[in-house]
């Protein structure tokens, strides 16, 4: 293959290009010839336009009590049954980091507070490139996402995204809103959108999905928050049980699969999981609904007594038994009381990835991200 390359570069090119991307490294240390065609950015943009299945997540705690961040992030692999946890994927950037967002293989993270000028970061963990942005008026609780689509610029050979804040803030009459701050790769700028959204609910978990050039954040009231990256429009969509309807506290969680967007719920109705299929019209379908006897049954070494832990849950600030942590390409991660769980709702398989004591005894997660591998390369111009 290497004596072939130098006289044809169209076939390795094409059978290279048919590998997952995650041999991608690897592959660059065979010859010259492998190193220049994988490292070439036209190769890199074909390779990031397959859709590549979730790897792993990234897990982040933060202490319960000060202001001090926890510098360790975590990096669980999806398939295999006893996961390896890994804990230096980030050592490539210049200091720690709290991550903040991720989407199709490019992660934002920021600066570990304290620290006297902060900043944030945006990388590809596989290819270990990173960028440097400006943080103006930091503040360690601000929430961001990231939006970013390979398969939109079918010409282009470098990296276009754009990093979205999004604020509450407070208008006339003392209603509450949400405002966006938008970054561009195109400009290298920032600039506030005009776009507002009236909403009293706060965000939940703080993390932003990107589908179909939409963002979307989970609230603890009965609705989504979305915002349309490019039209710089926002609403609010209803989730599919309004909180009305439980006797206790239910737990959610919101994700991506198949190119739509995904609502999972755990609640005395069991395990449930919808897609939206309108926007405005706000219509969910049930792709799958198990009840809790069902989930115990199946899954009985893992659970027990669910029905009596899941509903004794009466107050939002007591922990949840189960947590839904987070949810891509039908595998969904969650705490079961001391373990973390891997789920796969197409398959119905349930497997222990590793206890909550391998993460430390007195943090709770603060960042659980999904992360699928990308060649994506950051222009540094």
């Amino acid at each position: 293959m290497g004596n072939v390359g130098e006289q044809n570069s169209d076939i390795p090119f094409d059978v290279l290009s048919r590998l997952p991307t995650k041999h991608m490294p690897r592959l660059k240390c065979v010859c010259k010839g492998w190193n220049r065609l994988i490292s070439d950015p036209i190769f890199m943009k074909v390779q990031s336009r397959k859709k590549e299945p979730v790897s792993g997540f990234f897990c982040q705690q933060r202490f319960r009590l000060g202001n001090e961040d926890i510098t360790t992030v975590t990096y669980i692999p999806v398939g295999k049954q006893e996961a390896k946890l890994f804990q230096t994927v980030f050592d490539f950037l210049p200091e720690h980091v709290v991550l903040l967002a991720s989407c199709n293989g490019l992660v934002c993270g920021r600066s570990c507070f304290p620290r006297i000028d902060p900043c944030l970061y945006i990388c590809n963990p596989l290819n270990h490139e990173w960028m440097r942005l400006t943080w103006d008026e930091p503040n360690r609780e601000d929430t961001f996402a990231l939006a970013f689509d390979p398969c939109r610029d079918l010409l282009g050979t470098s990296t276009k995204f754009k990093l979205i804040r999004v604020k509450q803030i407070e208008i006339e009459s003392k209603a509450l809103c949400f405002s966006f701050d938008i970054y561009s790769s195109d400009t290298r700028a920032w600039k506030k959108s005009e776009e507002i959204c009236k909403c009293n609910s706060n965000l939940y978990k703080n993390k932003g999905f990107y589908v179909e050039g939409v963002l979307h954040w989970l609230t603890d009231g009965d609705e989504m928050l979305t915002f349309h990256v490019e039209n710089e429009l926002s609403w609010l969509v209803s989730v599919p049980l309004p909180a009305i309807e439980f006797r206790s506290i239910p737990e959610a969680c919101i994700g991506d699969s198949d190119g739509r967007l995904h609502y999972v719920l755990v609640s005395q109705y069991g395990l449930q999981v919808w897609f939206l299929e309108d926007y405005f019209e706000s219509k969910w379908s049930l792709k799958l609904s198990k009840t809790l006897e069902e989930m115990e049954e199946q899954h009985m070494m893992f659970l027990y007594n669910l029905r009596e832990r899941v509903t004794q849950r009466l107050a939002v600030d007591m922990e949840p038994w189960v947590d839904l942590l987070a949810f891509k390409d039908g595998y969904l991660l969650m705490r079961v009381s001391r373990n973390i769980m891997l789920y796969n709702i197409e398959t119905n398989r349930m497997h222990l990835l590793c206890s909550l004591s391998n993460f430390g005894t007195h943090s709770t997660f603060c960042t659980v991200l999904p992360y699928s591998l990308s060649l994506v390369p950051l222009d540094q111009a």
